[in-house]
């Protein structure tokens, strides 16, 4: 979905991380924490994060130990005072890395924070993180302060930090962004890479449909705080069935697509005011296939478009 959409707020609530003086006031996140001294039979302990105290024992257990998070402008969250090995050293709680501090001190606070590891097993456990990520010379850079790395390796460091207490769950909020593409192809191949060697599930937040494409099983596309559909990667590119999708799609460059006006494909008008919502569909205003006297009327519900496919569209409505 486009920038303010709701993708990064979503995320936070998973985690309780609402920024005040928002908060949740309704609906539900049911989450299937696994029992880890049962992994043979999978058992799991199902909570509702909703209803889980934002500064309990709970909550903090599962932030950075169990569902990990790499926030939007990573690289900026690296504080300067820590080296990277402290950086992943650092306490989940404080979501940040500190530019003073060397990263591998940064990295070993989060471990031992969640692990109960010395501070040699932690520098031990921060190098290694470091070669998982394809930071060169980890021995060497877990001394590092963020100033003297680069902004590839920086962002290494981060993803480094939310995956060295091996969480069941990472989000990824828009974690490469700010990078070039080759850089960017790399980020993505270390995240697929270690998604695989950790049996770990990623909920990865972006605009960028080609790296949707690339990294994701399933898709929710997202408006205005909306989940306007939702299925598997191959049928939404394929078989788009809302009006937002579909634009979202078209406005994708293609090499191959023939010249007509020679201007690309955009979506009309502007995201709404969020304290001025439109009535009905909040698409409407924008929206191509717009009815009047029914989608600025009725709001759509969510609704079975294909095989685990689904979309809030008054077209596949019955009036």
């Amino acid at each position: 979905g486009e920038s303010g959409c709701g993708k990064s707020m979503t995320a936070r609530a998973i985690l309780n991380m609402i920024p005040k003086p928002g908060k949740i006031t309704n609906g539900e996140i049911i989450y299937h924490r696994r029992v880890k001294n049962d992994v043979a039979s999978q058992l799991d302990d199902i909570i509702d994060l909703t209803k889980v105290d934002p500064d309990g024992k709970i909550i903090r257990q599962i932030r950075g130990g169990e569902i990990g998070m790499i926030f939007q402008e990573p690289m900026s969250s690296l504080t300067p005072v820590y080296t990277a090995g402290t950086h992943i050293d650092e306490a989940v709680g404080l979501h940040h890395l500190i530019p003073l501090q060397k990263v591998g001190d940064q990295i070993g606070e989060q471990v031992k924070a969640h692990r109960k590891v010395t501070k040699e097993e932690s520098r031990v456990i921060a190098i290694d993180m470091l070669r998982r990520v394809g930071i060169p010379k980890p021995e060497e850079r877990v001394d590092s302060y963020p100033h003297q790395l680069s902004g590839g390796q920086r962002q290494r460091v981060m993803i480094a930090v939310a995956l060295s207490c091996e969480p069941a769950m990472l989000i990824a909020d828009e974690p490469t962004t700010a990078l070039d593409v080759s850089i960017e192809a790399q980020i993505l191949d270390i995240m697929r890479d270690l998604q695989e060697t950790a049996n770990m599930s990623i909920m990865f937040i972006t605009h960028n449909l080609g790296v949707i494409a690339s990294m994701a099983e399933e898709i929710v596309v997202m408006y205005m705080g909306k989940a306007v559909e939702e299925g598997k990667t191959l049928e939404i590119f394929q078989n788009p069935k809302h009006p937002y999708t579909q634009a979202l799609l078209r406005s994708i460059p293609r090499l191959s697509r023939k010249k007509s006006s020679g201007r690309l494909a955009t979506i009309s008008g502007m995201v709404p005011d969020p304290f001025n919502l439109p009535t009905g569909c909040v698409f409407h205003p924008r929206c191509p296939m717009f009815m009047p006297g029914r989608c600025d009327k009725v709001a759509p519900k969510r609704g079975k478009v294909g095989e685990d496919h689904f979309a809030s569209c008054l077209l596949y409505e019955e009036a």
